[in-house]
Formats: structure tokens, C-alpha cells, sequence
């Protein structure tokens, strides 16, 4: 009788079916009984391989737990909706569902998580550019996969998250367009023929991002003291289902296979024909009879310093006084039909400026001023903080007026002039060659010798000698 081998100590043996199998005890499971995992190999030396390996991540306490693993797709979909929702923001969380639903799942979603290659990722994210998907997207959806395999890492449901054995591609960092000064004045020259006036002249003069503007009410207005108290912002969320069979309650809408080349229903579609449902597609929430957090609106802004207060210039206190007064106009005209939502700036029936909409006059506005295409947040915070600057107003000033967490992202909100730049250059130059002075003028009148000047020329002739 062979004497009973020490706790923890594994078996290898050569089974009737021709593989060499390892059996390693990892400890006990959750119920009490032994948890022994299982590897097999064709060859002796290789078995002997796989069993240390699973014993050193025994040691170290970096084995997965036991159990069969779920797919990328399930992982992802338990990752967003019990984790990264008590974390993210809506419109965040919106963001990741949406790469995930169009790029992670469609690309990785049917591996195992403990399956996961380096080799997958790679060849997902080429796909992804192949099909035209911007580097900075990309790189995006890696980040969202990064954060799930780690929480997965951390849980130890995987050995290791294989998103940081992958390199994603480079992203070229999106250069700001601000407006001249002669350019914001002809902006705002263009818009002062529109109700929408003043929201174009905090944009532009204060540097406030689109939500903050059109989410600022009344409230948070202190004429007297001349001062913003940006507390909230607008956004537009994407609908959710309040009904308990989301994916029965879209059934009308599901559509699991392609357009057609010729498509004619999609054919005003700024982004092209939507992708088929999945089969347990969820969406279509926005016909949901019991719909909810989504539309339009006021949510917190993102940071704590977003919410810092930010002095009105004196010259903006007659224009926002009188710009309520005609917003009291508005209310009485509506009557009935007005909704109240206490703000600065609405439509004629009270309900806040929608964000598609301010975004199409911005580019109108740019057309009749005659300024070539540029993003939204080129025409307002980049070009308050470079004219900012630009006026001597120094950087730390800047940050605490844009509400920067940090200075280094101020620095990239301010861009330099060219000829502020030939300017700075002239003053080196002067430093170091000064400029020479021009040569004396020939004198062209006759000077009259007097008598100091010819016993001035007797003295030197006398020492001369």
C-alpha cells in the first residue's frame, strides 16, 4: 500500500485515452468540497508544464476561480449593467453600451473570457480601422474593454488582462481652431440679428460649453453681483425601458437583417442605414410606454470645479437684462402653452434650446459670417481662453475662468498667434542686436565763430606742441 501523498500535491497520470492528465488541487470551493482542476497534454514533459504553471498561480493566489468562464458579450453586458452603471454618468454609459453593442461584440464577443488572445484584440481593432473607424475610436472602445478584463482581473475570473499586452493605435491629438478676434466679432455680428444672441455671446465671450449654456436658468443668475453659478447643464439622454420584457417591447421595431443596397427608408440618414438587431435586442426604448431617463436633460456637470461661480463682464449686465425681459414677453404670449423650466435661454413655448438645434445655427452662423467649418467647441472655449490670452491674461487666470481641474489642459486650450509670436521674436532680437542708431545729419547751416571757441582752439594747439 503506497503511503497517502502530502495536501495540495498533484497527480499526473497517462489515461486509457492516450493523454497524459494533471489534477491540481486549488484549495475548497464555496460549498466546502475540493476544488481540483483538471489539465491534459499529449506529451509527459508537456503536462508537467501545465501543472506548475497552475500550481505557481495557486502560490501566488492569482488562479481564476473555478467554474466555467462567460463569453466577452456576457462579461461585457454584467460589467455595464451591475458595475460601471453605479459609477458612469448617463451619457458616459451611453457611450459604452454603444461601442459595445457595435464594436466589442461584433468583434470578440463569442471568446471565452479566459480565452482571450492579444491576437483577437489586434485583429479587431484592424477591422475597425478597415472599416473606415477613426483611430480615436477605436482607441476608445479598447479603453472600455481594458476597464472590463481588469475588473474581470481583479475578480479572479482571468489570469491576466490581455488589453494591456496590445498597443492601440496612435491618436494624433485634434488641433484647435479658435476664432481671430476680427472673427468672433464678425460671429457675433451674425448673430445679433437672432433671438439666440446672448447664448452666442456667453459662448464665445465666456468660453461655456454648449450644455452649461443652455442648461443655465434664472436661478443661478445673480445680476446684482454680476455672476454665473453654472450648477447644472443639459444633455440629451438616450431612453430606457421601464417595462419588464425590454426586448418584447421592441418587437415592432427588431429588424435582424441588412438593408438592401437600395435602400429607400434609411435614405435621409446622416449616418447611413442602422445595423441589424441582435437577438436579444434591447433597444427601442423610446416607444416604450413606460419609458424613462431620457430626452432632454438637466443633469450635474462632470467635475466639482465645472461648478465653480464665473464673474459676468460688466458690459454683458444691460444685454442679459433686457434679453429677460423679452423672455417674459415670450411667457406671456405663450400662455398656457408655456412650460416652465426656469431657463436663460428657450424656445417660444419655454422648454430648453434642443443641442441638434444649436449646433445647426452654429453652422449657419458660420456661413453668413463667412468663416470656413470648425467644431463647436473651437468657436466658444477655445476661443475665449486663446483671446484670453492674447489680451495678457495670464495662464493660472485662464484656468480658474474655463474651470480647469488641471493647468496642463488649459495649455492646450490656449493657441498661439502667429504674429504674437513675430512679435516676441522682435523683442529677443532687440535684446541681443540692439538696433543701430541712425548716422547724424550733416549740419547744412554756417556756425559763427565766437570768441570762446577760438580760445578753445589756441589751448589745444598750445598742449599739441
Amino acid at each position: 500500500m503506497s503511503p497517502r501523498k502530502p495536501n495540495l500535491e498533484s497527480t499526473i497520470y497517462f489515461g486509457n485515452d492516450g493523454w497524459w492528465h494533471g489534477r491540481v488541487t486549488m484549495g475548497v470551493k464555496n460549498d466546502g468540497s475540493p476544488d481540483r482542476r483538471h489539465r491534459r497534454a499529449r506529451t509527459e514533459p508537456e503536462i508537467k508544464r501545465k501543472v506548475k504553471e497552475l500550481e505557481a498561480l495557486r502560490d501566488k493566489g492569482r488562479a481564476p476561480n473555478a467554474g466555467r468562464k462567460p463569453t466577452v458579450a456576457q462579461w461585457m453586458e454584467t460589467y455595464l449593467t451591475d458595475i460601471a452603471s453605479l459609477k458612469l454618468r448617463p451619457r458616459s454609459l451611453d457611450d459604452y453600451w454603444s461601442k459595445t453593442r457595435n464594436d466589442i461584440i461584433p468583434g470578440v464577443g463569442a471568446h471565452r473570457l479566459d480565452k482571450l488572445q492579444p491576437e483577437h484584440l489586434e485583429r479587431m481593432y484592424r477591422d475597425m480601422l478597415d472599416a473606415g473607424h477613426a483611430p480615436s475610436h477605436v482607441l476608445k472602445a479598447h479603453r472600455i474593454l481594458s476597464r472590463a478584463l481588469k475588473i474581470a482581473h481583479r475578480r479572479r475570473m482571468v489570469v491576466e488582462n490581455v488589453a494591456t499586452l496590445v498597443d492601440p493605435p496612435t491618436v494624433d491629438e485634434t488641433e484647435a481652431n479658435p476664432f481671430t478676434i476680427e472673427e468672433a466679432k464678425a460671429f457675433l455680428t451674425a448673430a445679433v440679428k437672432r433671438p439666440t444672441y446672448m447664448r452666442w455671446i456667453i459662448g464665445v465671450g465666456m468660453g461655456f460649453r454648449q450644455g452649461e449654456t443652455l442648461g443655465l436658468r434664472w436661478k443661478y443668475v445673480d445680476l446684482e453681483a454680476e455672476m454665473f453659478h453654472p450648477q447644472w447643464q443639459l444633455q440629451r439622454l438616450t431612453w430606457r425601458h421601464g417595462c419588464p420584457d425590454p426586448h418584447a417591447c421592441g418587437e415592432r421595431l427588431h429588424r435582424f437583417t441588412p438593408c438592401p443596397a437600395d435602400c429607400a427608408t434609411h435614405k435621409t440618414y446622416k449616418r447611413g442605414c442602422p445595423k441589424p438587431c441582435t437577438k436579444t435586442c434591447t433597444k427601442h426604448a423610446s416607444t416604450c410606454p413606460e419609458r424613462k431617463n431620457g430626452g432632454l436633460v438637466f443633469t450635474r456637470p462632470k467635475t466639482k470645479k465645472s461648478r465653480n461661480s464665473v464673474p459676468i463682464p460688466p458690459p454683458f449686465i444691460p444685454y442679459l437684462s433686457e434679453h429677460k425681459e423679452q423672455r417674459e414677453a415670450l411667457r406671456a404670449a405663450a400662455g398656457d402653452l408655456w412650460q416652465e423650466h426656469d431657463a436663460v435661454f428657450t424656445r417660444p413655448d419655454g422648454r430648453p434650446l434642443d443641442p441638434r438645434a444649436d449646433w445647426e445655427e452654429f453652422k449657419e452662423l458660420l456661413a453668413e459670417a463667412g468663416i470656413d467649418d470648425r467644431r463647436l467647441y473651437d468657436g466658444s472655449r477655445h476661443t475665449a481662453g486663446t483671446i484670453l490670452n492674447e489680451l495678457g491674461v495670464d495662464i493660472v487666470t485662464i484656468m480658474e475662468i474655463l474651470r480647469h481641474t488641471q493647468i496642463s489642459q488649459t495649455r492646450r486650450y490656449v493657441k498661439g498667434r502667429s504674429h504674437l509670436s513675430k512679435d516676441a521674436m522682435q523683442r529677443m532680437g532687440d535684446t541681443f542686436m540692439p538696433r543701430a542708431d541712425p548716422p547724424a545729419e550733416t549740419p547744412t547751416e554756417t556756425r559763427t565763430e565766437t570768441t570762446a571757441s577760438r580760445s578753445a582752439r589756441a589751448r589745444r594747439r598750445r598742449r599739441i606742441r
